[in-house]
């Protein structure tokens, strides 16, 4: 106890340093976190979500949460965008679905005005094809900012995903796990956002982050993403990725299934302190 304190402090002082180590041990209380426990994710709606990812999840009985937003093209490009009968069979087959807004709007200071009637837009789609109301949120574009977490909290989001930024820059991909109780689980870092020329030795690095107490959210866009081809990843290499977290024994998923693990009410009291942490060792690793 006096150990894991004496590290726990290490993030602020004694104050500070308490706070955590209660919010810590509330995490104890629930199940154990498998050693290679992984999250997948995919935003956009994209088409090849429903006609290329979901057969091969379902051949390897993997968990997984599609971030529904009707942005982009979706209203009447069904080439590249789902429709909302394939949605559907995706709750039906036993995903989550997630909101990612309607617009795919960016949470700035500048839109967080319009956070809520963008969050009930995709609640009330949900609703008429059969959906229960969204408990899970991925930040559109990963911008994220502190006036959106009282928000997402008073629309009944559990957890809330962003990307690896802040710590690592968006273009590359990079990110660090999840450290529940440590991390607020409406700020939910990515350990990494699938890139085209990703290999599977990349894949391999970013999976492998997640270990011991650390989870590791991964997430993806198409496969392929033919509007988005910088988020893009490539069929036969999806294929390689899963055949990989099968052969390796790891328990993969959906964002909402982390409340088996995560106490919802170890929340860190300044949920920005350990991006700024991050984001300094990692300055001065490089």
């Amino acid at each position: 106890m006096r150990s894991a304190l004496s590290l726990l402090t290490r993030f602020g002082g004694l104050a500070n340093g308490l706070a955590l180590a209660a919010c810590w041990f509330r995490v104890l209380a629930g199940e154990p976190i498998p050693n290679k426990l992984v999250v997948l994710t995919f935003d956009d709606s994209v088409a090849s979500q429903y006609t290329v990812v979901r057969p091969i999840l379902r051949q390897y009985g993997f968990g997984a949460t599609f971030f529904i937003t009707e942005g982009f093209s979706f209203p009447t490009n069904k080439r590249d965008y789902m429709t909302w009968e394939q949605i559907a069979q995706l709750h039906q087959d036993g995903f989550e679905i997630g909101n990612h807004t309607r617009d795919h709007l960016s949470v700035t200071p500048a839109t967080l005005s319009k956070l809520k009637e963008q969050v009930e837009a995709i609640n009330a789609r949900c609703k008429e094809a059969g959906i229960p109301r969204t408990t899970s949120f991925a930040y559109p574009g990963n911008a994220i900012t502190p006036g959106a977490l009282p928000i997402l909290k008073e629309l009944g989001f559990k957890f809330a995903r962003r990307g690896g930024s802040p710590e690592y820059p968006y273009e590359a991909g990079g990110g660090v796990p999840y450290e529940p109780g440590v991390d607020h689980p409406l700020l939910i870092p990515s350990v990494g956002d699938a890139r085209p020329n990703w290999t599977l030795a990349d894949f391999k690095r970013a999976a492998g982050l997640g270990r011991g107490r650390r989870i590791a959210v991964l997430q993806f866009h198409g496969v392929p993403d033919l509007e988005h081809p910088w988020v893009h990843t490539p069929p036969e290499r999806f294929k390689e990725y899963m055949a990989y977290l099968h052969d390796e024994g790891c328990k993969v998923v959906a964002l909402r299934d982390l409340a088996r693990y995560a106490d919802l009410a170890a929340t860190p009291a300044d949920p920005w302190a350990i991006i700024e942490k991050r984001k300094a060792e990692i300055g001065a690793s490089r």
